[in-house]
């Protein structure tokens, strides 16, 4: 069967994400990649473009937040592992890249809003005008922000900073949380010392809040490594941007007096510019019992990298509670000759155990299985 190919504007966009990137569709795209044995990956959804982080809704729902402007929601109605249900639930709004939803609400954080669209389960054909929730800085440099529930029933967020390299404000380089359910529920600044963060999770059984953050630029190709970092639920912990890098890498301009040991160090590090963005604990029972527990870590790749990187998702193992072994799950977005076939953004656990990886460069949601 010949194989479409993907729509001409789709392919302009992807295109234009990326210089690297051939003009292949998603069907195309999963023969050269490679998971373990047992694994399965097939197409979830396509024709989304720009596609970036997940959320699960009621009813088999899920919403996912763009780079540009839109917010989409998507089902597979006909429970066949394919999504041919879409929706388009906004357009011309400021970088919304980050989703969540609890209680029949959905919650899309742009770079200067949080806005919550209230029983939009029910109106997904017609949503709802939003409410702002909250306000953000305006600034645009790293102000995609990520959207996670706590056990707490807080809603947590990121504020990167306004720079490759600077000394942010008060308001920039956190993570803040806050109650969703108090109209006046302050911001509350739980981290500082971050760069760039967009992904986070907890920890099962600990409930401890792990996040990525993406170094510095134009400091080298082998430094600064990316981070994995642990709050240790000390309010206002810092974790060394802009002043140290990596847990050991005084930077060159700003870190003259300071001291790499002064701030928290990273529970485990990546290798340079791989750009790890979200991450999932696995939860489920439906993958060897040896991922229960593991997480999962998606790596958007390298843009200021003389040699390319990334452009998977590993997992990463815990002993103790503690991060332990890196180990790849899927690979070959980045194909042997250094092209670049797409790039994983965010990963969802369904409820029957299955993960949906989220590829911003072709615009589409991968399902990967076991299947024995």
């Amino acid at each position: 069967m010949k194989v479409k190919k993907i729509p001409l504007l789709i392919t302009a966009i992807s295109l234009l994400t990326s210089s690297w990137a051939y003009a292949l569709t998603p069907a195309e795209v999963i023969p050269q990649l490679t998971v373990p044995k047992g694994f399965r990956v097939t197409i979830f959804a396509q024709y989304l473009p720009n596609i970036r982080s997940l959320a699960l809704g009621d009813n088999g729902v899920i919403y996912a937040g763009t780079k540009t402007d839109r917010v989409y929601a998507f089902k597979d109605s006909n429970n066949d592992g394919f999504a041919e249900t879409k929706y388009t639930l906004a357009t011309g709004l400021n970088l919304p890249n980050g989703v969540a939803y609890r209680n029949g609400k959905l919650y899309v954080a742009t770079t200067d809003k949080l806005l919550r669209y209230d029983n939009i389960s029910n109106l997904l054909s017609n949503p709802p005008t939003p409410v702002v929730q909250t306000r953000f800085p305006k600034e645009t440099q790293h102000s995609r922000k990520y959207l996670r529930f706590g056990p707490d029933g807080k809603l947590y967020t990121t504020v990167g900073a306004p720079c490759n390299i600077c000394v942010p404000d008060a308001n920039h380089g956190n993570i803040v949380r806050f109650n969703p359910d108090v109209a006046t529920s302050p911001l509350e600044i739980i981290v500082r010392g971050i760069r760039s963060s967009l992904g986070l999770d907890f920890q099962p059984g600990t409930n401890s809040l792990y996040f990525t953050d993406n170094g510095r630029d134009n400091i080298g190709d082998a430094i600064p490594y990316e981070e994995l970092n642990r709050w240790s639920g000390a309010i206002g912990q810092h974790f060394g941007f802009p002043y140290c890098h990596g847990g050991n890498v005084l930077d060159p301009s700003l870190g003259a007096g300071k001291s790499c040991s002064s701030y928290a160090k990273p529970s485990k590090v990546f290798l340079s510019h791989n750009a790890p963005l979200g991450i999932r604990f696995y939860k489920g029972s439906s993958f060897p019992a040896e991922y229960k527990n593991r997480m999962l870590v998606a790596f958007h790749g390298s843009w200021n990298k003389s040699v390319k990187e990334g452009y998977r998702v590993a997992t990463v193992s815990f002993v103790n509670g503690s991060a332990t072994s890196e180990a790849p799950f899927v690979t070959g977005w980045l194909t042997p000759s250094k092209q670049v076939i797409g790039r994983p953004v965010d990963i969802l656990e369904l409820p029957d155990g299955s993960v949906l990886i989220s590829d911003d460069l072709l615009g589409a949601v991968y399902r990967v299985r076991y299947v024995g």
